[in-house]
């Protein structure tokens, strides 16, 4: 993702969802139309924080690379360069899988 031309803002996190699976552990194959929405996705890029009150920078907890659980609607849907992305608050995050 080095040549992406796009750098969120403040305390915001550009996500790529992860794809859920296409079969239930029985083997059950999922039609695109039942399929949820991943909440799993891949931090792409962060921004560099929020101003503290005493004015300080807070550097973001995530960075990029980081594989994170968010909410079901959380974040704006954008197209980048062809492909889907997730721009959200690092507050919509639930936690960062280690």
């Amino acid at each position: 993702m080095a040549n992406m031309k796009f750098r969120p803002l403040y305390d915001r996190v550009l996500v790529e969802r992860l794809e859920s699976e296409e079969k239930t552990a029985g083997g059950i194959i999922i039609p695109d139309t039942a399929k949820e929405k991943p909440m799993q996705g891949l931090v792409v890029a962060v921004g560099n924080g929020t101003k503290s009150e005493k004015g300080d920078v807070v550097p973001l907890q995530v960075k990029a690379g980081d594989k994170i659980l968010f909410g079901k609607w959380s974040g704006t849907e954008i197209k980048l360069e062809g492909k889907d992305y997730l721009v959200m608050k690092e507050s919509d995050i639930m936690g960062i899988f280690e």
